[in-house]
């Protein structure tokens, strides 16, 4: 075979104009993931000041190292952010008005007032792993060594921008984050206060999940889709209630899998190792394995609930 450039480049542009889908050619330019990586670690560096930092930082020096900071973000964001626009609106362009610039700006700054919420949520997510890991030391060796902690706070403000119907970018920057974690949430899940992921590797949660206040997940733990309806052309019907929704103050052990967009697991509620679980469950319920059929009990009264559907029939 021939190793020669010409026949190298011949083959690759043969392979352009026969395989298509997976060109983007005379297009407009995408969102650059290299520089939303960087926007990545910029964002966390604004909402965790001093952690993810090389040099300290001085109370009296925080306003102007804030500033500069915001400045650089508005400026690279709004670029991005852009790009992704003319991708859900090209008549903004073809108007040659500057709508897309102008839309992009206030979606930018829109985006940075939120963080100040988003970090009163995070607050409650360091506490609940100090609160929930008994070898947790301290705020800091969370902060700085808790895989959960990065990929949550990335997952929260890529929110924003899902609710904003931003496109690519909340996708990219959560993928970031599931790349150096290994815990994969969607940007479209909601997930609410004082939300912990104990160990972390491996975990999955859904476009459409909503997830309360104090819930906490260990490693392994999916919180999927049972099933794909397709349209009358047999293709997969988008946007559909799809993933579970999990009350507040459940906990879910290793490798637990939760299906279904109907699923609700009720407040209070403990789901064991290793169960498969595509029914719903009532409040302060513990659910675990027994041999072929799940077991689940009312942690308030010690009853036997009925029975749910076999693991085996999945």
């Amino acid at each position: 075979m021939s190793c020669s450039k010409r026949t190298v480049i011949d083959n690759l542009l043969q392979s352009y104009r026969e395989v298509g889908g997976i060109n983007h050619i005379d297009c407009s330019n995408l969102p650059s993931k290299r520089t939303i990586a960087a926007l990545c670690d910029d964002l966390l560096q604004l909402l965790f000041p001093g952690y993810h930092d090389e040099e300290p930082i001085a109370s009296a020096e925080l306003e102007m190292i804030t500033s500069e900071r915001i400045a650089n973000l508005v400026e690279k964001f709004e670029v991005e952010v852009a790009k992704s626009l003319r991708l859900r609106d090209a008549d903004g362009i073809s108007n040659g008005n500057g709508t897309i610039q102008a839309a992009a700006h206030d979606l930018v700054c829109d985006f940075l007032n939120e963080l100040p919420r988003v970090r009163e949520l995070l607050r409650t997510d360091v506490e609940a792993a100090y609160e929930g890991d008994p070898a947790a030391k301290n705020f800091d060796e969370i902060i700085l060594a808790y895989p959960c902690m990065e990929t949550i706070a990335i997952q929260r403000v890529a929110h924003i921008l899902y609710r904003m119907d931003v496109p690519l970018i909340p996708r990219i920057m959560t993928e970031w984050a599931h790349s150096r974690t290994g815990i994969d949430i969607h940007p479209g899940a909601s997930i609410g206060s004082h939300f912990f992921i104990d160990h972390g590797t491996g975990v999955v949660i859904g476009e459409t999940c909503i997830i309360g206040n104090h819930v906490k997940l260990y490693h392994g733990v999916t919180l999927g889709a049972r099933s794909f309806p397709k349209d009358e052309h047999g293709r997969v019907v988008k946007g559909n209630k799809r993933h579970p929704n999990v009350e507040d103050g459940v906990t879910i052990y290793p490798n637990a899998t939760v299906l279904g967009g109907k699923t609700v697991i009720g407040k209070k509620s403990t789901i064991g190792a290793n169960v498969f679980l595509r029914e719903s469950v009532p409040a302060e319920s513990f659910v675990s394995n027994d041999g072929e059929r799940l077991r689940v009990l009312d942690k308030t009264t010690g009853e036997l609930l009925p029975e749910l559907s076999s693991p085996a029939a999945a």
